[in-house]
């Protein structure tokens, strides 16, 4: 009994001797795998939301009465997150299919793909937006180049302290760089959970509102799978800020710059950078960086 007790004692010694140097040079990085049965919880929609097939795909539906979502169990301050979604078919009008990342409280960090359906033959809208302090009002709107209600697409989402990047089928979309001259705020304090969601917003969502949700075509189902989450998890800043994972330093190469010129070019059809009925006096600071 003496030598189990010792050798118990000696491996949390180890264990809190691990955690210690991570804390001190590293952060703590996990990686969600892909399981939804242990990465995420099921956060509203009495029912509609669906974990199947052993964890590995989640489905999330709306009808009239209320939508669905879910959240990640783990919060994170930087990382790479990947999920592979198949939106809501057919007549999606009305309805907004969501993954993005956000923190809590009235002056959160937001980062967001949103998927504003459309009538049967339509294309979707995929909306992307940055909150940062509470602000938002940064919104990039593209056409993809497939049908995202066929078959099951990548859509990702880089954060680290340079840059967020957000990706269609690993081709960088959109770029949101920090600025060295701290004229606008960019998320480094605030760790963020994963959120998913499918939810009626009729109101605006649909050729701003003009076409409204079909109500006899619900159940409206969008599917989810293949998670996958790589960050930071540790409780302070500090820790974070020293973390060694992939993420933490990954830039656009000068091919993946070419394929996000390309991509802004041919699939993006609102920019609120270039938008003078809302800025007559000119575009916010943040878009004389590059790439916004």
């Amino acid at each position: 009994m003496a030598s189990s007790a010792g050798a118990m004692k000696t491996l949390v010694l180890a264990a809190a001797v691990v955690l210690q140097l991570l804390l001190l040079h590293g952060g703590i990085v996990t990686s969600a795998g892909g399981n939804f049965y242990q990465d995420v919880d099921i956060t509203w929609g009495d029912g509609r939301g669906k974990i199947l097939n052993n964890g590995q795909l989640l489905t999330l539906s709306m009808d009239r009465s209320s939508g669905s979502g879910f959240q990640s169990k783990a919060q994170y301050l930087y990382g790479r997150f990947d999920m592979l979604l198949k939106l809501v078919p057919g007549n999606s009008a009305g309805t907004v299919t969501t993954f993005y990342l956000s923190s809590q409280g009235s002056s959160h960090d937001e980062i967001d793909f949103e998927f504003l359906g459309n009538v049967s033959g339509e294309p979707y809208t995929v909306h992307t937006n940055v909150y940062t302090q509470g602000k938002g009002g940064r919104e990039q709107q593209f056409r993809v180049w497939f049908d995202p209600t066929a078959d099951f697409h990548a859509y990702s989402v880089l954060w680290n302290p340079a840059h967020i990047v957000f990706y269609v089928d690993g081709v960088p979309i959109r770029e949101f760089r920090r600025r060295n001259d701290g004229a606008v705020p960019f998320p480094t304090s605030q760790p963020m959970r994963l959120y998913a969601s499918v939810w009626d917003a009729e109101e605006w969502a649909t050729q701003g509102g003009r076409v409204r949700t079909d109500w006899s075509k619900a159940p409206f189902v969008a599917s989810y799978k293949g998670y996958a989450a790589a960050g930071c998890t540790a409780p302070d800043v500090a820790s974070c800020a020293r973390s060694n994972g992939a993420w933490m330093s990954q830039e656009l190469d000068s091919a993946a710059q070419e394929q996000l010129r390309r991509a802004q070019a041919k699939y993006m059809i609102y920019n609120y950078c270039t938008d003078k009925y809302r800025f007559p006096q000119g575009p916010p600071p943040e878009c004389s960086s590059p790439a916004n």
